[in-house]
């Protein structure tokens, strides 16, 4: 493979031998063995030249399909199989035919069946004045090799060449395949309600906000939006990877790219396609791979002077020793074409962007969509992890946790004066006493209410005809007067109080997630060495979760523009992650090394800032995030290691005389498809 074939990755797929492409752009003729894609610069300058492919037609898919892997096959089949019948039996024919036509039957033909792309493309790269991609210096070695009467050696050559692209081609789409998944999850249609209650097919870009969509059981839901009839459950797999289903009911948000399992829903659009979510992930999926690791870039600038080198090499081998009387010419031209099938770096050109995009594809599979191979290099040096409390490590949904009244008082006399209490505020804390109260069989109403007063961090005071009703913390009360309840349970503490006298106490709680306990444990596991928690809620309410998780430290009562100072008090901020819910936390997940927006789905803010975006609530995907990146890392380096290590060995055996053609087609080809196949297993994250 070439340096053509690492094009970043675009919307749909190309070749197996070059990747994505675009689905439209300008036409082309080649040029690498797949005959439709032309190398095309993506920057203008030389030092920075990389390379994509355009694709032929809008109509052109590129997907090289069964029909055209079979007769791939074919080819190689019937090659090695005569190159084989010729190197053992070749004799044997020459007793009842020619000696050119065994040579033309079981060596000229393998070689041009194999070889017919390679010099193909190789002519028309030196029209070009291309003289140092792969098919001309694969093309050019085994034309001299042949000029040498090195016959077998050249098709061999060549034979193993074409088995090594077609193995790599296989094990390249195969990896791509979990971002393709994903890009498939957008949806083609929509059935558009009309006003006499009948429906048409339109595409979903077509549907603004406003409009009536009807969604069948089974059907992908094309454009997002709130339910307006019928109960049903949604497979919310196809984006976050969560497998459990999610019940709606009218009133629910549903989300373009899910599907609808069980009833017919009549779906009200509340935000364009373009503007969707689904569409904003598709858009930073796509341009993933285009945002390139240190590594990438690194490999990609060496690669520009590393196969002219070898072939400066070469060429000083194929001509200096026999200047000074060392051995004939056509010895040290055949040790010259060893350097020269060696001198690309394939297995490096090809394994490392693979190996990141296999990262991405297994983050992806869980819901962790990750913005470009710079963010998982960035991942490995992760030292200090600073999380949000409500809706990363918490529900986010308070509930009362405990009715603790006092001597005399019924625990439903306590519940019903705290919800009268606080039945006119809109505060968390609130909703969740009159959802409990609720819950106990107790009817609140506010009408009896003859006034009610927010006391700013205190709580609230309320009247009716009968009585004045508190509801707050200790502070209330002392400033009344009262003497409230000593409580010692986590969480923040509602102290209620009737005309002067102490009814008790309750307890609410945001609800922690089920995961995040074990999420702690594993990022300690894995070397974080410093986890902190940097909130806006008040120190009362975040430090109970703080203690449960045994976290280092705490901020409260932060806004969000202070979480970036306190991020970059914690130490070097190349070296810290934040993860938040991506919705008021701007600020802090740009200041971070990383930053992950947690629960990402419909936070608009989350996929344009963050740098890894956690489409489920799940902070468990933390610790995936990290075993991913350095799995990635770990792969990537062996690949460079032993790409360099056989390379620079077989060259050095090369030049003294000890490996031939053979152990260089191995060297190129072999290593080429080893790093590959090696750089697949970063796809393949275990649970």
């Amino acid at each position: 493979m070439d340096s053509t074939k690492l094009a970043p990755l675009q919307a749909t797929a190309c070749c197996a031998s070059c990747g994505p492409v675009p689905s439209k752009g300008p036409s082309c003729d080649q040029d690498h063995g797949c005959s439709c894609c032309t190398p095309t610069p993506t920057t203008d300058t030389a030092a920075d030249q990389e390379y994509s492919c355009a694709c032929c037609s809008s109509d052109h898919d590129h997907e090289h399909g069964p029909e055209d892997q079979r007769r791939e096959l074919i080819k190689m089949g019937i090659s090695a199989l005569l190159f084989a019948i010729g190197m053992v039996a070749d004799d044997k024919f020459e007793a009842f035919m020619p000696s050119w036509l065994v040579i033309a039957v079981f060596y000229a033909l393998p070689y041009i069946l194999c070889g017919y792309e390679v010099l193909r493309v190789g002519f028309k790269s030196i029209l070009k004045g291309d003289f140092f991609n792969e098919f001309t210096l694969m093309g050019g070695a085994t034309i001299a090799a042949i000029a040498l009467g090195q016959l077998p050696e050249a098709v061999g050559v060549m034979l193993f060449y074409c088995v090594g692209e077609f193995v790599q081609e296989r094990a390249a789409g195969r990896s791509r395949r979990s971002i393709k998944a994903l890009l498939a999850a957008r949806p083609s249609v929509a059935h558009e309600m009309l006003a006499d209650g009948s429906t048409r097919d339109v595409e979903p870009e077509v549907l603004g906000p406003g409009s009536h969509i009807l969604v069948r059981p089974g059907e992908k839901i094309p454009l997002d939006g709130a339910v307006l009839e019928g109960e049903s459950q949604v497979d919310t797999s196809p984006l976050t990877g969560e497998s459990v289903p999610q019940r709606i009911a009218p009133g629910s948000r549903v989300l373009a790219g899910t599907i609808n399992l069980n009833a017919a829903l009549r779906v009200e659009v509340t935000t364009a396609f373009a503007d969707s979510s689904i569409a904003r992930i598709l858009e930073m999926v796509e341009n993933a791979v285009a945002r390139k690791a240190p590594t990438e870039r690194f490999i990609t600038r060496m690669a520009r002077w590393y196969t002219p080198a070898v072939t400066g090499i070469a060429l000083l081998v194929a001509v200096l020793p026999p200047l000074f009387g060392l051995g004939p010419f056509s010895q040290w031209i055949y040790r010259a074409l060893v350097l020269l099938v060696i001198s690309c770096p394939c297995a490096l050109l090809i394994s490392i962007p693979l190996g990141y995009f296999g990262g991405i594809g297994a983050a992806s599979r869980r819901g962790i969509l990750i913005k470009g191979g710079a963010v998982l290099d960035s991942l490995r040096d992760i030292r200090v992890a600073a999380l949000d409390k409500t809706g990363t490590l918490t529900e986010g949904v308070f509930e009362v946790n405990a009715l603790l009244p006092a001597p005399g008082i019924a625990e439903t006399d306590l519940l019903a004066a705290a919800a009268l209490a606080e039945s006119r505020s809109n505060h968390p804390i609130a909703r969740s006493i009159l959802r409990a109260a609720h819950n106990h069989g107790i009817i609140t109403d506010d009408a009896s209410l003859t006034s009610m007063q927010e006391v700013p961090g205190m709580g609230v005071v309320a009247a009716t005809a009968a009585a004045e009703l508190l509801a707050g913390n200790a502070a209330l009360l002392t400033s009344r007067g009262l003497t409230p309840m000593e409580v010692n349970l986590p969480g923040s503490v509602v102290h209620v109080a009737r005309d002067g006298k102490v009814l008790g106490a309750l307890v609410v709680a945001d609800r922690l997630k089920p995961q995040s306990p074990q999420a702690i444990e594993d990022l300690r596991h894995l070397g974080v060495q410093q986890i902190v928690m940097l909130t806006g809620d008040r120190e009362e309410q975040a430090r109970p979760v703080a203690q449960q998780l045994k976290l280092d430290s705490l901020r409260a009562g932060l806004l969000p523009e202070d979480k970036a100072g306190a991020l970059e008090a914690l130490g070097p901020v190349k070296n810290t992650i934040f993860v938040g819910d991506g919705i008021n936390d701007a600020p802090v997940l740009a200041t971070a090394g990383v930053g992950v927006a947690m629960g990402g789905l419909g936070a608009e803010a989350a996929i344009e800032t963050a740098d890894v975006v956690i489409l489920d609530d799940n902070p468990a995907r933390l610790p995936e995030l990290l075993r991913i990146a350095r799995r990635t890392r770990t792969i990537v380096w062996q690949n460079i290691v032993m790409a360099l290590g056989i390379k620079g060995l077989f060259m050095a055996l090369g030049i003294v005389g000890l490996s031939g053609l053979w152990e260089a087609v191995f060297a190129d080809v072999g290593v080429a498809l080893m790093a590959v196949l090696n750089a697949a297993r970063a796809g393949k994250i275990e649970n």
